[in-house]
């Protein structure tokens, strides 16, 4: 047991409240702090809501806590403390006592970000810099007015520095980690430190170094690293490491997708192809290579899409059975994958999906060779047009039942992929989904009318199977499937019969319409949906100026 001495007045004063709880126990001259395995911390690690009644002692403790801290007490007893001050800085009411700039200028020291020697020369004080680290990460998350503190104390500096410190140092992925949750943390909440780290401290380089260094990239050549088949997966302090260090570049890489320099433009392809080599590892656990993964995709959501192209590159027989016009197409199969796994989960799709889905939507609008790749494996030739197009377990049947989703989010995305892959062409898009499918998104581009959208995209042609060319006369072109004939109910009725039949509809259209019930809608000339009335008016009027132009 460490014995750390307070005043008399002291252990007078906070005897009471330090009692409280297990583990803290007072003499007349003497506070006796118990270690890492102290009643305290085993009682309540998991303590997350706090009795209100007992406020003001929880205040008093925090204060008592860090007047042990402020002196140059022992590791173990500074471990014990600042193992309580973490489980108290998760009560956001008891902070006032602790978000000032001495208390701050306390923790920040005890994490070694305020020392121009060497922060991580001794093994032993490590348990401290990673305690004093998490305390920091609640207390910003929790506080406001440590947040700019932080801005104040220049945090963001100190932890780049530290985070710097630790490249290419062993034992210290503890410390790491909780370095870059710190900056995640920093630049999910202030506006101005994320700012700073991209600008004034490097922190794209920074981080990305850190996210290399936790993966153990290899390069074979530049923007290509080493693919090995036998590597084990990741342990989990590099997996929660590179996991981190995604989130931190993800809010710093922040409307990144103008690049204006040649630096830049590496940069971001040297983070591209960490990334790939990130999409091609796997973590201790499928959940954590999951979570690995899902980072890893919003953060190339950031990168420019110009520079995506290294997630394929030029491949050998060796390398991989994956591959399209000899590119190594294994990270997009990944993708793929990842897309179909998050589909089949039915649910959370805005934030689980569609990260995904519109990252394949860009990359395969601007790099020919990864669309095409995808329309195989998503589109293919149609042969059996026997079923609905979104009845089905394929990925194009997956994906055409969200063309119609609730969420008008994940719907729009999963057309506009779709519609990417079949060139951005009309009829092409309505081959594959059917009018019923794809009326939302026609409607919304402007294009009920058919025709093709705004991108360029290259002329080669798509080629119809045998099967699909006999069976396209029998399509119904509104559901997208092969319909068996139907008798003409029509058929057998005399034409007062058809007359009144008409009629009926005409009237049942009219009460609805006065009832506001319905809307009927045209098309106008430039494909876009218009009140029936004014897509009428400017049918004729563009007819009578092409008449009057002839």
């Amino acid at each position: 047991m460490v014995v750390a001495s307070l005043s008399e007045a002291g252990l007078n004063q906070t005897s009471e409240v330090l009692n409280s709880f297990a583990g803290i126990t007072f003499s007349a001259a003497a506070v006796h702090v118990t270690n890492t395995n102290s009643c305290l911390y085993l009682q309540n690690r998991a303590t997350f809501r706090f009795d209100p009644a007992d406020e003001d002692k929880r205040k008093k403790l925090c204060e008592g806590i860090l007047n042990i801290l402020e002196k140059d007490t022992k590791t173990s007893c500074q471990v014990a403390c600042l193992e309580a001050l973490r489980i108290l800085s998760r009560d956001k009411k008891v902070l006032v006592p602790v978000t000032t700039k001495r208390n701050m200028q306390i923790l920040m020291k005890l994490a070694k970000l305020d020392t121009v020697e060497d922060p991580l020369e001794r093994v032993s004080e490590f348990p401290v810099i990673v305690e004093a680290l998490k305390c920091l990460c609640n207390i910003i998350f929790n506080s406001s007015v440590a947040q700019k503190l932080s801005l104040e104390l220049n945090l963001a500096a100190m932890l780049c520095n530290l985070l710097q410190e630790c490249k290419d140092r062993q034992l210290v992925d503890d410390i790491k980690c909780f370095d870059l949750r710190l900056l995640f943390l920093l630049s999910l909440l202030h506006t101005d430190i994320r700012a700073q780290l991209r600008q004034e401290l490097q922190g794209v380089q920074v981080l990305t170094q850190a996210l290399e260094s936790s993966l153990s990239v290899r390069w074979t050549e530049e923007y290509k690293a080493a693919e090995d088949r036998d590597r084990p997966p990741l342990s989990l302090q590099e997996t929660d490491c590179a996991i981190e260090a995604l989130k931190a570049l993800f809010n710093v890489t922040l409307d990144s997708w103008n690049v204006h320099s040649k630096n830049e433009s590496h940069q971001f392809r040297y983070m591209a192809a960490i990334l790939r080599h990130c999409l091609l590892t796997t973590g201790p656990t499928e959940e954590k290579t999951e979570e690995l993964h899902s980072n890893a995709i919003n953060l190339l959501s950031n990168v420019p899409v110009s520079c995506l192209d290294v997630l394929i590159n030029s491949s050998s027989q060796e390398e991989t059975d994956i591959k399209y016009n000899g590119m190594n197409m294994r990270a997009i199969q990944i993708l793929l994958d990842f897309m179909e796994k998050r589909i089949d989960k039915g649910s959370s799709y805005r934030e689980g999906l569609t990260p995904v889905l519109s990252l394949l939507t860009e990359c395969c609008r601007t790099h020919r060779n990864i669309r095409k790749f995808i329309k195989a494996q998503v589109l293919p030739p149609l042969r059996d047009v026997s079923n609905r197009p979104e009845v089905g377990t394929t990925v194009r049947n997956k994906l055409v039942r969200l063309m119609t989703h609730v969420d008008l989010g994940v719907k729009q995305i999963a057309a506009e992929f779709l519609f990417v892959l079949c060139k951005e062409r009309v009829d092409s898009l309505l081959k594959y989904t059917g009018y019923g499918n794809a009326a939302g998104l026609l409607a919304a581009r402007g294009l009920l009318a058919g025709g093709r959208g705004d991108h360029w995209y290259s002329d080669d042609e798509d080629t119809d199977t045998e099967e699909y060319k006999s069976a396209k006369p029998n399509i119904n072109l509104i559901t997208g499937h092969l319909e068996e004939p139907m008798p003409n109910p029509m058929d057998e009725m005399t034409e007062e019969q058809k007359e009144y039949e008409a009629m009926k509809l005409v009237n049942m259209f009219d009460k609805l319409s006065r009832d506001e019930l319905i809307k009927p809608m045209g098309v106008r000339p430039d494909g876009t949906m218009a009140p029936l009335e004014e897509a009428v008016s400017q049918y004729h009027t563009s007819k009578q100026e092409s008449s009057d132009s002839d």
